[in-house]
């Protein structure tokens, strides 16, 4: 591969979710495959990015986590411009449409290369969390679907996800590119498995039920705790594990349910070996999430040999055929109960999913971004015969100047010339729009 790729998010790590991990898969396997890429990534408090094997590119960022969870960045950096330009950089590729397009999109302005916006979250659900008041709301969806329809290509990881976007007002096109797993397709070995998951209460020929991410309501986890009780008023024994993010008020329900017994809350699990074991040690993932657009985790535990348990018609269940590599259930506590009274505590049926999954649902980050790659190229081609419709508005001139004018302070003679003098800057910049607007 002889390309040289922008990767641009609004989180990086030592941040750790579903994007994050897309970009950290796309910018090493694409430097292991003999291109260039970079990422630029708002800053982030006590970052190291030594260890990459490509460059971290950081522009200011404003820490928002106790308010709001995220720190936001302010897409506005001469330095960080300066360093895309200088890369030569052959495809611009935003995953997130909120600073990270807007950045790319000034990117844009000066380089003249294809945009690609992929569209991971259900910003919506998002924003509403976020955001207080309808009007607020409202604005942010529209300034979300003005960014991406001003880019030339938009991914998105499922079908869902992008049926999500067109609901936002989105009017364009979208092609489904979804994502891999960096978890091999195999299973540990018996002991490795057990050595690697001893000191839990798991007793032998109890039904061990997994959930792996972050611990929110709207993942389904109140359906999975309301469905565990009704199963032990049922005089049913079983382990629930949960793996993610502890959350107070997730547990508490957990105890007022009465369930101390039988759920265990183990916290994140970083180490991918730890996390395989735990897929392969249970008898079947329970992720009722309608919120997810393409459900990583599923394959994830697909790559074990697990099956999973999905809400039907959800972006996580695109694929999967009730009985045969996966079990649907309508969204509510009471028909997740009634399936893990049935097929939830028959060994044979439980396995025999878990392989079909494995057979027809597993994708490894190797085949997901060998396919963008593949993409790449058609993207270019595109791009320079003039396929992609012009859009220009007068976000796009501000934007395209806000990248000039990151241009310009980015220029070492202009930095020379001015000798830390504000107005000599500003005669430069004066300059430029005299010159060339």
């Amino acid at each position: 591969m002889d390309l040289s790729v922008c990767l641009l998010n609004d989180s990086f790590a030592p941040q750790i979710d579903g994007v994050v991990n897309t970009v950290v898969n796309y910018a090493s396997h694409i430097t292991e495959t003999g291109g260039r890429a970079m990422v630029v990534t708002p800053e982030y408090p006590g970052a190291d990015d030594s260890g990459f094997p490509y460059p971290v590119l950081r522009y200011p960022g404003l820490d928002l986590r106790e308010a709001v969870g995220y720190i936001a960045g302010y897409p506005f950096s001469p330095a960080v411009a300066k360093a895309v330009k200088d890369a030569k950089v052959d495809i611009i590729h935003s995953h997130c449409p909120v600073a990270s397009t807007i950045f790319a999109r000034s990117i844009k302005g000066f380089l003249d290369r294809p945009l690609i916006m992929t569209y991971h979250t259900k910003f919506d659900i998002d924003i509403a969390n976020a955001l207080k008041g309808k009007l607020i709301q409202e604005g942010a969806v529209l300034a979300l679907v003005g960014n991406v329809s001003a880019c030339d290509e938009v991914w998105a990881v499922s079908d869902g996800a992008g049926k999500n976007l067109q609901s936002l007002g989105y009017e364009g096109d979208y092609i489904v590119m979804p994502n891999g797993v960096d978890i091999p397709k195999s299973r540990l070995p018996e002991d490795e498995t057990r050595k690697l998951t001893e000191g839990a209460d798991l007793p032998e020929g109890v039904p061990v039920y997994l959930y792996v991410g972050r611990l929110m309501w709207y993942k389904g986890i109140r359906i999975i705790l309301d469905a565990l009780a009704a199963l032990k008023y049922r005089g049913l024994d079983f382990r629930m594990v949960f793996v993610g993010q502890d959350a107070d008020e997730i547990k508490a329900y957990s105890s007022k349910l009465r369930l101390d017994d039988k759920v265990l809350f183990l916290g994140p699990i970083y180490d991918r070996k730890v996390l395989s074991a735990w897929y392969c040690r249970s008898d079947l993932f329970l992720f009722p999430s309608s919120f997810d657009t393409n459900g990583l985790v599923v394959r994830e535990a697909a790559a074990c040999s697990l099956g999973s348990v999905l809400i039907d018609g959800s972006c996580a269940a695109e694929g999967v055929t009730a009985g045969r590599n996966g079990f649907l259930i309508e969204e509510n506590a009471a028909s997740l109960a009634l399936l893990l009274a049935a097929e939830g505590r028959s060994k044979s049926a439980m396995r025999k999913v878990g392989q079909a999954a494995a057979d027809e649902l597993y994708i490894s980050w190797t085949q997901a971004i060998d396919r963008a790659i593949e993409r790449y190229h058609v993207v270019l081609e595109n791009y320079k015969a003039g396929r992609y419709p012009k859009k220009t508005s007068p976000v796009d001139s501000y934007l395209g100047f806000q990248g000039a004018i990151m241009d310009i302070l980015g220029d070492s003679k202009l930095r020379e010339l001015a000798k830390g003098s504000a107005a000599s800057i500003t005669d430069g910049i004066r300059t430029f729009i005299d010159t060339y607007l």
